[in-house]
């Protein structure tokens, strides 16, 4: 396969994941759970996706940058919600050949450290850091956690990145 063919793939792979993030979340927002203090986006099912290919890296941050502006995110949180995915992503990558157990661990731990300091110091949310860590922690583990685990036997068996 030539360079150009594996950076078209790449880059097919990043936006097709970019916008598979923003269409996902935007479901959980339609439900009220893509932000605040409970939030299950289940386009954080997706984390998983860098066990497989780089090019989730870059699609996971621009998919959860874009779904950040359009769910009218406040600038801080677009920013830092978007570096807690792409740590997650980039923890999750770098743990792909540890275990399959550990794919969700890295989007689980970011966000449940991240977002509720931005949730306290840019939305003023009156509850304690550790509630927060728990409310949006259980939120992570229910998308990154059991709906990314799904996703990942699915892509195993499938072959899709392969």
């Amino acid at each position: 396969m030539s360079n150009l063919s594996k950076r078209v793939r790449f880059l097919s792979h990043a936006a097709m994941i970019a916008a598979l993030y923003v269409a996902l979340t935007l479901v959980s927002a339609a439900v009220g759970l893509a932000s605040g203090v409970i939030q299950v986006r289940l386009s954080e099912a997706l984390t998983v996706l860098a066990a497989f290919t780089p090019a989730a890296i870059p699609g996971l941050a621009v998919g959860c940058l874009l779904s950040n502006i359009i769910t009218g995110c406040l600038p801080w949180d677009v920013v830092f919600g978007t570096l807690a995915t792409l740590i997650g992503a980039l923890g999750t990558y770098a743990l792909r050949r540890v275990s399959r157990w550990f794919a969700p661990i890295p989007p689980i731990l970011a966000n449940a450290l991240i977002v509720p300091a931005v949730l306290q110091s840019v939305y003023g949310d009156p509850h304690s850091y550790p509630f927060l860590m728990l409310t949006v922690g259980v939120g992570e583990i229910i998308s990154a956690g059991v709906f990314g685990m799904i996703l990942y036997h699915a892509v195993k068996k499938t072959k899709l990145f392969k």
